[in-house]
């Protein structure tokens, strides 16, 4: 099965080659993914470009799914994406976390240094599965020189964790913090990492990267409650 996923992404962008320039199919199929998968509000149109950008200049992967984590967003709002490109539609939405030394509702700070406890932005490759502390976890490849091409080196991976979960939002008001790790709700970890590991692109966007005038949404920092002085932040290990 893996074998003929490859043989038809490899002829879905011979095609794509062939039928013009790299830049005119990057725009054509970011706009007919946006229509398809109904994203109008839902993400960014730059950020899926940027994304879509990525998938077909960092590399063609095995796996035709597209994740996009949008920084910009704070951690109380849905910002990790997994779009399927062959298909044309957004198989999962949900939250994820970012490094504790980060910031709080919004990571404002990013680093590709060991121990740094910060989230890495840039374009990743997923690469494979293992079980760790954690649990069901994937393992990342950082593809930005400099940005974060220290991934595997800092064991910024996938995985599953309660403080990532809508629960965990709903009855504290935040999301818990991670030492650089995108964790996912458990309840949709194992299913989300089945379906992009093995070579998705992701994309992990900030401002920088984007622009800030075209975020959707800068809503939850007024919502957001940080915890108090010396409370428990409930922060991910990893």
């Amino acid at each position: 099965m893996l074998m003929i996923k490859k043989i038809l992404l490899i002829l879905f962008f011979s095609s794509i080659a062939q039928a013009g320039s790299l830049e005119d199919h990057i725009d054509d199929l970011t706009s007919e993914v946006y229509l398809t998968a109904s994203l109008d509000g839902v993400m960014d149109y730059a950020l899926l470009k940027e994304g879509i950008e990525a998938y077909m200049t960092k590399g063609t992967g095995a796996n035709p799914n597209l994740v996009i984590i949008d920084y910009r967003r704070p951690s109380n709002e849905k910002r990790f994406y997994v779009v399927d490109l062959a298909n044309k539609k957004l198989k999962y939405h949900t939250y994820t976390t970012h490094g504790i030394e980060s910031g709080g509702a919004y990571a404002r700070r990013f680093s590709n240094t060991l121990n740094s406890k910060q989230t890495s932005v840039g374009v990743f490759k997923t690469a494979e599965t293992y079980y760790g502390k954690y649990g069901y976890s994937l393992r990342l490849d950082g593809l930005s020189v400099g940005v974060n091409d220290n991934a595997r080196r800092r064991h910024i991976v996938i995985h599953g964790a309660k403080y990532a979960s809508p629960d965990f939002l709903e009855t504290n008001n935040f999301i818990g913090w991670s030492w650089g790790c995108p964790a996912l709700p458990p309840e949709k970890n194992r299913e989300i990492i089945d379906l992009i590991k093995g070579g998705s692109i992701i994309l992990a966007a900030n401002d920088e990267m984007v622009g800030q005038d075209s975020s959707p949404s800068l809503l939850a920092s007024a919502q957001f409650q940080e915890p108090v002085k010396g409370e428990n932040r409930m922060v991910i290990r990893r």
